[in-house]
């Protein structure tokens, strides 16, 4: 299924591209994810969903496949799994910026294919959450990272301005494996994100979760 968003900041488009590039930066404005390593291109981490009392853990990987900077597009390829084995999803995404009276659209475009129990959702319910999604995300980008000074700046004592630092001359980035020490992240509640009139059609799911979780604690209460 293909999943369309947008959004606008208020940085120029070359700040807000230099910003979506640095993929461990701005990982953690990810609702319920979490980036745990970076080999080269690259990304590995996790992303946890909730439905009800049952958690859900997709261990995946993010690849910069395009990268065109005069076109301001990005292409990423995304693949989990769910840790337990019970589904999977893939997503090519590409990004698009634009120009906007001195800030920047945004504009993603998710090609997605998900097998297991969040595919019961359907097409509706997975749009919803995507663009709830989608806004959280903006607004932790905004508050966490643009209004900040990269980490490759200082600041102007008199003036209070972000002063670029010049980059050393340095052999290109290393492609070892890197692990990334981060704290564990809220799963995202799919009956939170959904809302009340889609969260109906989750309610049997839901019922049918709870049961199953109440069935396993009393069976391993008796061991």
């Amino acid at each position: 299924m293909e999943i369309e968003d947008n959004f606008r900041v208020s940085t120029p488009i070359e700040d807000t591209w230099k910003v979506l590039l640095d993929i461990e930066r701005i990982a953690p404005c990810l609702p319920g994810a979490q980036l745990q390593e970076i080999e080269g291109d690259e990304y590995r981490g996790v992303v946890k969903v909730k439905v009800g009392p049952i958690t859900a853990q997709y261990k995946g990987t993010a690849t910069l496949a395009e990268v065109d900077e005069a076109g301001r597009r990005l292409v990423i390829d995304a693949t989990g799994r769910d840790t337990r084995g019970q589904g999977n999803a893939t997503a090519s995404i590409v990004v698009t910026m634009l120009d906007d009276n001195g800030g920047t659209r945004v504009d993603v475009v998710t090609d997605l294919a998900i097998t297991g129990k969040v595919a019961q959702f359907g097409r509706g319910v997975l749009v919803d959450v995507s663009s709830k999604l989608m806004r959280q995300f903006v607004e932790n980008l905004e508050r966490d990272v643009l209004s900040s000074p990269p980490s490759g700046s200082q600041s102007d004592g008199e003036s209070g301005r972000a002063v670029e630092t010049p980059a050393a001359e340095t052999a290109p980035a290393p492609t070892e494996l890197r692990r990334i020490e981060s704290k564990d992240v809220e799963p995202i509640d799919l009956f939170d994100m959904a809302g009340e009139s889609a969260a109906k059609r989750l309610i049997p799911l839901g019922i049918a979760a709870l049961v199953l979780f109440l069935v396993w604690r009393i069976l391993h209460s008796r061991d």
